[in-house]
């Protein structure tokens, strides 16, 4: 079976007909991720890219600055009944004396902190505080980017069921896109690759998301010195107005030709003619 879909028996009904056949789902696994071998915490995933996702999650909970705070990343022994690693059991080794980390994650939908105590935590914790830097980007180029994150979505073309997210600079050229059945998973993946590559900061970066620009999204871009996130769905009230506290450019409902640039319009430039630019490509990895 492949680590990233899987074929499961369904049976096909329409007004005409019932079919039994095989349908290609997306694979959801779990990954344990150690630290110094004490577990921290559990996401379900789709398997690939975990070394980045652990490098991005670890980033948007202020446990690393750099990939430098880590010594290795490697998968421990975990086996399925059938004997096999299933390689979903990942120990990360810092070069420092992990920090005393809260079991209940600020990504954590049902952490139970009130609002202001989730933005005021997100503000004083990052690394990168944004402070008006990042890009300038038109908006026929923030609008052009959903389409080709969507052109990348090679899962999602075959089982209809996974996110997306994407790094993508100010012209529109795509560094780096990854899928997976968490969205914020997914956003951990890209974040990760930037770090290992030496682009965080990401203050020219654009992040790109398949769905709904929730709050913890939100987090992890400012974690991430990301200066603008885009969705091709709705945001939340709380993902706007950690926004807005943190001086992040947020846009939502990132559909052909239109969007609502919801906080930090100023890094938005729109012209009469709303362009769409050409496809811009640069040397990523998809």
């Amino acid at each position: 079976m492949s680590r990233v879909t899987a074929r499961r028996p369904t049976l096909r009904i329409t007004s005409t007909s019932q079919v039994q056949r095989p349908d290609t789902l997306a694979v959801e696994e779990p990954l344990e991720l150690r630290i110094n071998g004490t577990p921290l915490t559990v996401t379900m995933r789709t398997a690939g890219d975990d070394v980045d996702l652990a490098h991005g999650f670890l980033l948007s909970e202020d446990i690393i600055g750099s990939a430098d705070d880590i010594e290795s990343a490697r998968y421990c022994t975990g086996k399925d009944i059938d004997g096999p690693n299933t390689y979903n059991v990942l120990d990360v080794r810092l070069r420092t004396p992990a920090p005393v980390v809260r079991r209940a994650f600020l990504t954590t939908s049902a952490c139970g902190v009130c609002g202001k105590t989730a933005l005021d935590q997100v503000r004083t914790r990052t690394r990168f505080p944004l402070n008006g830097t990042g890009p300038h980007v038109t908006a026929g180029t923030l609008a052009s980017l959903p389409e080709q994150l969507r052109s990348y979505q090679r899962v999602f073309d075959v089982t209809g069921g996974i996110h997306a997210a994407g790094l993508f600079t100010s012209e529109g050229a795509a560094l780096v896109v990854r899928e997976d059945v968490g969205r914020h998973n997914a956003v951990d993946k890209v974040i990760g690759w930037a770090m290992r590559t030496g682009r965080v900061p990401a203050h020219d970066l654009i992040l790109i998301v398949s769905g709904r620009a929730s709050f913890e999204l939100v987090q992890k871009a400012v974690m991430a010195g990301i200066p603008i996130l885009g969705a091709v769905s709705a945001p939340s009230s709380l993902a706007v107005d950690l926004a807005a506290e943190s001086g992040l450019t947020l846009a939502g409902f990132l559909r052909g030709s239109t969007m609502n640039v919801y906080t930090g319009a100023h890094r938005v430039q729109t012209d009469s003619q709303f362009t769409r630019p050409a496809t811009a490509r640069a040397n990523g990895t998809y």
